[in-house]
C-alpha cells in the first residue's frame, strides 16, 4: 500500500512539474546523461535518512524537513535556491514549513535574494565573512548592527518575480539570531510585539500569519543581528539559503557563531555550493580547500550529527577574464573526495553543464552572463531544474 501511494504521488508530481515552469533542456552541450547524484562511498546513510524524512512528510505530513543551501553569489542572488525551494514544495500541496533564514541585505548595501525584499532606516553598521574584522558572524555570513533606536528594518516576502504560480510565503513566528543591549520590537501594523530573549536569539510568536515584518528597537546600546528565522507551525519543508557574494571556504570559516545558529535551523540536508571563489586566485590548493570544507562540516555535525551533505561542485568559468579557469576539475575532484569521506552525495555541476569551456555556450545561449562566471535568471533556473531532476531520479529509483 505504501509503495502504491508513493507511486501515486510521483505520478501526480510528473503531471504538475510542467506547470511549475520546468523544462527539458534541449541545448546540445548539456550532458543529461551525467545528470545523476553520485555516492562515492558506495552508500549515503544520512542522505537516505533525509529521504525517509521527506517520504514521511509527503505521505503523512506533520514532519519537519529542513534544507540549507550555502554558497557565494550564486546563492545570494536567490534564483537558484528559490527554484529548488519551489520544486520541493511542489511535491505535495500544503507542505510549506516556513521561509527559514533571511537577512536584511539592504543594511549591508548589497543585493537581497530575489524571493524577498529588505529595506532599512536609521543608524546601522554591517560586516560580512569576507572581511569580518572583529565581528561575530553566524550562519548567514553577514552581520547588521543597530547603533541606536533610530534603526529600523523591514523584511517583505513579496517576491520580485511575478507569476500566476509563484510561491507565496508566510510565517507566524520569528527568531532574531543575535543579541545586544537594545530591546528589539516587532511593529506589525498597529501592534507592537515584544519577544522572549534567549541566550543567542530573541523569539516572537505572532497572533496571525503574515508575509512581512518591521523591526524596531527601544532602550540604549546596540543590537547585533546575524539573521532572521521565519517559521510556520505544524511541520513542513523549509529551504534556507546562506549566500555571500565572493565568499570562499575560508570566508565561511570566519563565522564563529555558526554552531549556535545551526542549532536553530537544524538542517537535515546541507547543499554545499562553495568553491567558485576559491579558484579565482592562481595559487589554488586542493588540500587547503578540503581542510576548510572539513571545518565547516564539523561545525554542522556538532549541531546535527546526522545531517546529510550534498556537494554540487562548481561551474565552468574564466580566470580573471584571461581564459578558461584550469582549477575547476580539481574542485570537482576535491568535492567528490569530501563526499566519499562523509558518505555524502555529489552532483557534478561542471560535467553536467558540458565541462571544460562550456560556459561559452551558456553565454551564447543567453543562459550565462558575459563575465563567464555568473548565470542569467534563466540559467540559474535551468541549473536548479537539472539538480532537482537528479535528486528526484535518485528518490524515485530508491523506491
Amino acid at each position: 500500500m505504501r509503495k502504491r501511494l508513493t507511486l501515486s504521488i510521483f505520478l501526480l508530481l510528473l503531471c504538475l512539474l510542467p506547470l511549475q515552469g520546468r523544462r527539458i533542456p534541449r541545448e546540445p552541450f548539456i550532458r543529461t546523461d551525467l545528470n545523476v547524484l553520485q555516492k562515492p562511498a558506495g552508500s549515503a546513510p544520512y542522505y537516505d535518512l533525509f529521504l525517509r524524512k521527506l517520504d514521511s512528510l509527503l505521505l503523512t505530513g506533520g514532519t519537519d524537513v529542513h534544507i540549507l543551501h550555502i554558497g557565494g553569489s550564486h546563492v545570494q542572488g536567490g534564483t537558484l535556491s528559490d527554484r529548488l525551494r519551489r520544486h520541493f514544495l511542489s511535491l505535495r500541496y500544503g507542505i510549506d514549513g516556513g521561509r527559514g533564514l533571511v537577512f536584511p541585505y539592504a543594511v549591508a548595501m548589497t543585493n537581497t535574494p530575489v524571493s524577498y525584499n529588505s529595506s532599512y532606516a536609521g543608524a546601522w553598521e554591517s560586516a560580512n565573512c569576507l572581511k569580518p574584522g572583529d565581528a561575530e558572524l553566524g550562519l548567514s555570513g553577514m552581520l547588521a548592527v543597530a547603533q541606536d533606536t533610530s534603526a529600523r528594518m523591514v523584511i517583505d516576502l513579496t517576491p520580485r518575480e511575478s507569476g500566476m504560480l509563484q510561491q507565496r510565503y508566510s510565517f507566524k513566528s520569528v527568531d532574531l539570531l543575535g543579541s545586544g543591549e537594545l530591546t528589539p520590537l516587532l511593529v506589525q501594523g498597529k501592534d507592537t510585539l515584544r519577544g522572549v530573549k534567549g541566550t543567542h536569539l530573541v523569539h516572537f510568536d505572532l497572533p496571525y500569519f503574515t508575509d512581512w515584518l518591521c523591526l524596531a528597537f527601544e532602550g540604549s546600546g546596540k543590537f547585533s543581528l546575524r539573521g532572521v528565522y521565519l517559521d510556520r507551525p505544524g511541520g513542513g519543508l523549509s529551504l534556507s539559503e546562506a549566500g555571500v557574494n565572493g565568499a570562499s571556504t575560508l570566508s565561511w570559516n570566519h563565522c564563529t557563531r555558526w554552531e549556535e545558529d545551526l542549532k536553530r535551523v537544524m538542517p537535515d540536508l546541507v547543499i554545499f555550493s562553495i568553491g567558485i571563489n576559491d579558484i579565482q586566485a592562481a595559487d589554488f590548493d586542493a588540500s587547503r580547500f578540503k581542510r576548510h570544507y572539513r571545518s565547516l562540516m564539523k561545525e554542522i555535525r556538532k549541531a546535527n550529527p546526522r545531517c546529510a551533505f550534498l556537494f554540487t561542485g562548481i561551474n565552468d568559468s574564466v580566470l580573471r577574464r584571461k581564459g578558461v579557469n584550469p582549477h575547476t576539475q580539481a574542485v570537482e575532484d576535491a568535492c567528490k573526495d569530501l563526499a566519499r569521506e562523509c558518505s555524502g552525495v555529489f552532483w557534478d555541476w561542471y560535467a553536467v553543464m558540458g565541462g571544460y569551456g562550456s560556459m561559452d555556450q551558456w553565454v551564447t545561449a543567453g543562459l550565462a552572463q558575459s563575465d563567464h562566471i555568473h548565470f542569467t535568471p534563466g540559467g540559474y533556473k535551468l541549473v536548479a531544474d537539472l539538480l532537482f531532476d537528479a535528486i528526484l531520479e535518485d528518490y524515485y529509483t530508491r523506491r
